[in-house]
């Protein structure tokens, strides 16, 4: 099987090597000796119904401050190929989803992933709500007054921008904190869009656990500890990865979403537990692989490879 695969993301030049899922996605499908094709989300267009992008051939190597090479750029149709990874990052804004729209055209005969539709209909906080009894107490509004009520209830709570991403936004809000109308007001003169409200979970002080799923099965997964005098255990805020294994909540968890991830064929996911609740489902640009490799001795991304080259196979299948 030779596969040529275009892969959207953030530009190359961008990416930390030591810790980017991207690149070990992409040095093992060179691995594998499949041809490499990388654009930007603001290199996609739609004429005269095609998909096509300004792309570049790439190179990849693990070596700092030389981590890749691009060769002359050229308009390729994406239908002429056989996998697009849709990897850039968040946020998830009207940009965001005007790529999934436009993936669409070519998916499932050019297989990308994750499915640009499935994508689109998880937003990762809006996701997890459609599975009864995994989320912690959370609420989401426009209305002040309910969030209030939510925040009188619970006390100690945690106040996010519904589509942010990476830990902006984010802040915990303690019973006496005076900034609490300041930050309702800040987060209706920032957008139009809801809030979300949740109970603070003090287990996030131990680690706030993302487990990666394959196709809807968990296969490795790290804790992610928030610095001193941090609420946010994102890596890019100072949180530290540390080595975890899978608990039984963590398990019965997974086996509640795994087959609906499968069914939508979202298959590299990523999602945050904290203590005994799910918080989010990560299903636009995961992270985690490169840190559940060197602690667990693994390849996910070869077992993503293996999964993606099957699904390859089972579309091919269909489309004949």
């Amino acid at each position: 099987m030779k596969l040529v695969v275009a892969i959207q993301m953030d530009h190359v030049s961008t990416i930390d090597i030591d810790g980017d899922s991207t690149f070990v996605l992409g040095l093992e499908a060179q691995r594998r000796g499949y041809p490499l094709w990388h654009y930007t989300p603001a290199d996609l267009a739609f004429r005269d119904r095609k998909v096509i992008a300004r792309a570049q051939p790439m190179t990849l190597r693990r070596e700092k401050g030389n981590h890749f090479t691009l060769g002359e750029p050229k308009v390729l149709d994406l239908a002429t190929t056989d996998v697009v990874l849709l990897r850039q990052d968040p946020p998830f804004d009207m940009s965001y989803i005007t790529t999934t729209h436009l993936l669409e055209h070519i998916h499932p005969k050019t297989l990308v992933v994750n499915d640009p539709a499935s994508v689109r209909n998880a937003p990762e906080k809006l996701f997890v709500t459609h599975f009864e009894g995994v989320m912690p107490p959370t609420l989401i509004a426009s209305d002040a007054r309910q969030i209030r009520a939510f925040r009188d209830e619970h006390k100690d709570i945690i106040l996010k921008p519904l589509f942010g991403n990476g830990g902006a936004g984010v802040f915990r809000v303690r019973p006496d904190d005076e900034n609490f109308n300041s930050l309702l007001e800040m987060f209706s003169q920032r957008s139009r869009e809801p809030v979300i409200a949740q109970r603070y979970l003090p287990e996030v002080r131990k680690g706030d656990k993302r487990i990666i799923l394959i196709d809807g099965e968990p296969v490795g997964a790290i804790d992610r500890v928030p610095a001193d005098g941090e609420a946010r255990s994102n890596m890019h805020v100072g949180g530290k990865a540390v080595k975890a294994s899978l608990s039984k909540r963590d398990r019965e968890i997974c086996d509640i979403i795994g087959p609906a991830l499968a069914e939508r064929g979202l298959l590299f996911v990523g999602i945050d537990v904290i203590g005994d609740w799910l918080t989010e489902i990560n299903v636009t640009s995961p992270t985690g692989l490169q840190q559940i490799d060197r602690f667990d001795g693994v390849s996910l991304e070869a077992r993503i490879w293996d999964r993606i080259e099957a699904r390859w196979q089972e579309s091919r299948a269909k489309v004949r």
